[in-house]
């Protein structure tokens, strides 16, 4: 069993600014796992916002010893030691998790889909996201997107109005609004809200800091449209807490640590009758792939961190006018360029 890892530089096409600030390329890390000739691939997007840098990641990393564990089909056991390692790391303990079911699903030459049981036809169209940025480059973005029927806008800065008069005036395509918790007051998140409420935006997420539960139930009453968690989920243990607050959630491989507890979180949702979203950071098609294989069980996807960058350095789930491709290659259906 040889376990290995190492990092990537992902380049983006544009400067991509959220309302914590901007990057032009973004550091991940890359996860081998070979085990009897066949080769499981992982991947790790760290993000500061969750304590995680590409040092802690390789921190983390090295102290996991997988050649204890002689069978890379017990993942319980595996993924269990894994997670009792250290608290937090989710990026980490998620490239190790997406490695192992990408190795299982190839001995087993069955997609992970298909040995979930789901539905390829029911994947999702994702969304494409345009970052917040000048109004010339918004206009630069918007044409990009034209084979993509949905928009997801970043907002949560004082031109937020300009930026989404600027996207009308060129489509009428769906769009989603994500504050990433940029708003400062409930009031004025109310404010935003109800205008873009007539701008015909489909649903708003994060859109006050996560500690702020209680704002965030108090706006949930005040507005039309649903209203998504981010920040606010990282476990299928933070659901209940916001059933009452929240309409949906948005769950991430790099925050919850991996594809079971992704799947975990989506069951709760369900149970809940909440709207489910699958979302990425800026990731390489590995991970993208991976959280892809899950798609048929939600509501929305937003997928596209492979697309907005300039050098993947690996093929995986294919887009169709936007609407997720799912293949018949085992496991992941990554291959390595």
């Amino acid at each position: 069993m040889n376990f290995r890892f190492y990092p990537v530089d992902l380049s983006l096409t544009h400067t991509f600014t959220i309302a914590r600030g901007s990057r032009d390329s973004v550091p991940c890390v890359i996860v081998e796992f070979e085990h009897e000739g066949i080769i499981g691939y992982g991947e790790a997007s760290p993000s500061a916002r969750y304590g995680e840098t590409p040092e802690t990641v390789s921190r983390f990393l090295q102290t996991v010893e997988l050649q204890r564990f002689p069978d890379p089909m017990q993942l319980d056991k595996i993924l269990g030691y894994v997670n009792g390692l250290a608290e937090g790391n989710f990026a980490a303990k998620a490239a190790i998790d997406i490695a192992l079911h990408d190795w299982v699903g190839k001995k087993l030459s069955v997609p992970l889909w298909k040995l979930w049981g789901l539905n390829k036809d029911r994947a999702p169209v994702t969304s494409f996201t345009i970052g917040i940025d000048s109004i010339d480059m918004i206009e630069q973005k918007v044409a990009e997107a034209t084979y993509y029927p949905i928009l997801k806008v970043k907002v949560g800065v004082p031109q937020d109005e300009e930026i989404i008069r600027t996207i009308r005036k060129f489509t009428d395509k769906v769009i989603r609004v994500d504050a990433n918790e940029g708003w400062s007051s409930k009031e004025e998140a109310l404010e935003k809200i109800r205008w873009l409420e007539g701008q015909g935006v489909e649903f708003v997420e994060q859109p006050l800091p996560a500690h702020d539960l209680e704002g965030t139930a108090w706006l949930r009453e005040r507005v039309n449209i649903p209203i998504i968690a981010d920040e606010n989920v990282s476990s299928s243990a933070d659901i209940a807490k916001l059933q009452y607050v929240f309409d949906g959630v948005n769950i991430k491989l790099m925050k919850c640590g991996g594809l079971r507890e992704a799947m975990r979180i989506i069951y709760a949702a369900k149970v809940l009758s909440m709207k489910i979203m699958l979302g990425c950071m800026i990731e390489s098609s590995v991970a993208i792939s991976a959280a892809a294989q899950l798609s048929p069980l939600v509501d929305y996807a937003d997928l596209d961190g492979n697309v907005l960058i300039s050098n993947d350095p690996f093929v995986g789930v294919r887009l169709n006018d936007g609407k997720l491709v799912l293949e018949d290659l085992p496991g992941l259906g990554v291959v390595k360029k």
